[in-house]
C-alpha cells in the first residue's frame, strides 16, 4: 500500500499529476480539484490508493486523508470501482457525498456522469452509515449557500485547475466563459455543472485559439 506521494510536480495534465519521487515519475490520477492545486515544479503531497488489477496497477491521488478515505469507502459499494468513485469525487467533495447519502439526495449523485435514478438510488442504500455525517460546512447546503453568495464554485475549480497546467490567468479567463453555456445547460437540466468535461472543453477552445 503507497500511502502517499511526496515530491516535484514534473508533469500536470487534466486528470493527471506526475510526481518526482526519489528520481522516478510517478503517474498519478487525479481529480480536477486536486490537479488545482498544483504546480508544475512545486513540492506536492499526495495521499494515494493503490488499485491492484491483474493486468494494470494504478495508483489515484488526493488532496488529503479524507478525500482518500471517501474514494475507498464508495468501492464498497456494489457497481463502483476506482474510476466511478473518482468521477463522485470530480463533482462532489467529501462532505457533499456525505449529506447527499445522509439525506437521500438522488439528484446529487445522478449529477455524477454514469450513473442514472436507479444506480443512485442503489448507492443510497448500500453507502448508508458508511460515510458518515459530514465534517464541516462543506456540505451540499454550504455549497449552495456559496452559490448565492458569489460565483459559482465550478468557475473558480476550473479556472485554478488551467492556471495549475500553466494557462496565464486571463487565458483561463476566457476558457470558462466559452464552456459558460455549456455549465449553464446542465445546470438548467436540474444537475450541476461536469467539472471534468468542462475542463477537457476548455482546453479544447484554448488549443484551438492558438
Amino acid at each position: 500500500m503507497i500511502a502517499f506521494v511526496s515530491g516535484p510536480v514534473a508533469a500536470l495534465a487534466p486528470t493527471l499529476a506526475v510526481i518526482e519521487v526519489g528520481g522516478v515519475g510517478m503517474a498519478v490520477h487525479c481529480t480536477p480539484h486536486t490537479i488545482a492545486g498544483l504546480r508544475t515544479g512545486e513540492p506536492a503531497r499526495l495521499a494515494t490508493s493503490l488499485v491492484v488489477r491483474e493486468d494494470s496497477l494504478t495508483l489515484y491521488g488526493f488532496a488529503d486523508d479524507d478525500e482518500r478515505q471517501v474514494f475507498e469507502v464508495l468501492q464498497t459499494a456494489s457497481g463502483v470501482g476506482p474510476r466511478l468513485a473518482q468521477a463522485m469525487l470530480g463533482v462532489h467533495r467529501p462532505d457533499a457525498l456525505r449529506t447527499a447519502v445522509s439525506t437521500g439526495d438522488e439528484k446529487a449523485l445522478t449529477a455524477v456522469p454514469g450513473i442514472g435514478k436507479k444506480g443512485a438510488q442503489k448507492l443510497l442504500l448500500d453507502l448508508k452509515d458508511k460515510l458518515g455525517a459530514p465534517l464541516g460546512a462543506s456540505g451540499l447546503v454550504g455549497a449552495q449557500r456559496a452559490v448565492a453568495a458569489g460565483p459559482a464554485p465550478w468557475t473558480e475549480q476550473l479556472a485554478a485547475a488551467l492556471i495549475g497546467l500553466g494557462y496565464a490567468a486571463r487565458d483561463a479567463d476566457e476558457a470558462v466563459a466559452a464552456v459558460t453555456p455549456q455549465a449553464e445547460e446542465a445546470i438548467a437540466a436540474g444537475g450541476q455543472a461536469p467539472v471534468p468535461q468542462l475542463l477537457r472543453a476548455a482546453l479544447q477552445s484554448l488549443n484551438r485559439a492558438r
